[in-house]
């Protein structure tokens, strides 16, 4: 990209996909590259306008179940968009991660087609999943991640979709894994907002976006907020290997004992609430 132009970050549907605060990583990743002296706008495009297709970045947030059926119709009214996330870089959390997928069921059966930009589907599990949650980073140089999540959605990953991370608390895409990781889209069960809380994560996208060597932050109170956020169960030891004195991770607890802390989901569509 040009050093003269602004980087242009979408905000999708901030009037729609708005649970929990998710629009706060449109200001992280604007406010990194402020810091760095990089320029940048932040376009937010509600749902009676028509969606740019030329920004660097997309972001999307969760929603609740009407929210996220109609960001679906609206997706599908906006077909160039689509095929702009295919060639940039888009950030998808909870709800958002769903409707990029090929399918999300309710708990009725009835399915929802998703765009189609990543290769997983979505159906209504038995259990909601609520609680803070910790995953280890499959992308190189992203230290531990954390966030919160309630929804009610267990998502399968095709064969060829690596997921963001594997889950050491908490509950995730339901098999052990949290969101999905391509070359265009990052995508988590995590709200924080999450780039707030994982500043690795957000300089990642920054990367993949706009193809700079960003230089190093020091952003005062961020490592202590991380220090919190990684203090969530105190045991003595942890598969990992990480001490509870630096870093204050728990393992995952066994499956019963995960559905019994989520507890059970209303009937409906397995997006956030």
């Amino acid at each position: 990209m040009s050093g003269e132009s602004a980087v242009r970050i979408a905000l999708l549907l901030p009037d729609v996909l708005g649970t929990y605060s998710d629009r706060g990583n449109a200001t992280v990743l604007a406010q990194r590259l402020r810091w760095r002296g990089i320029p940048v706008e932040v376009l937010e495009v509600t749902a009676d306008t028509t969606p740019p297709t030329d920004c660097e970045m997309f972001v999307l947030g969760g929603g609740e179940d009407a929210a996220q059926a109609y960001a679906a119709e609206w997706l599908d009214r906006h077909r160039p968009l689509r095929t702009a996330m295919l060639a940039r870089q888009v950030l998808a959390v909870c709800a958002g991660l769903q409707l990029l997928g090929q399918w999300m069921q309710t708990a009725a059966g009835d399915r929802i087609a998703g765009a189609g930009i990543l290769d997983l589907t979505t159906s209504a599990g038995r259990h909601r999943a609520v609680g803070e949650v910790v995953a280890e980073a499959t992308a190189p140089g992203v230290a531990l991640l954390t966030g919160f999540e309630n929804h009610l959605g267990h998502t399968t990953l095709g064969p060829d979709t690596a997921p963001l991370g594997r889950v050491v608390v908490g509950v995730g895409n339901g098999d052990g894994t949290d969101g999905a990781l391509t070359d265009s889209v990052i995508g988590t069960y995590l709200h924080g907002p999450v780039l707030a809380r994982n500043p690795d994560l957000a300089d990642l996208l920054l990367r993949r976006a706009t193809g700079l060597t960003l230089s190093p932050l020091q952003v005062p109170g961020e490592d202590e907020a991380r220090r919190l956020h990684l203090h969530i169960q105190r045991r003595p030891h942890h598969p990992l290997g990480i001490r509870l004195g630096q870093q204050g991770v728990a393992p995952s607890p066994p499956a019963s004992s995960r559905q019994k802390r989520a507890g059970r989901g209303a009937p409906g569509s397995p997006g956030c609430e």
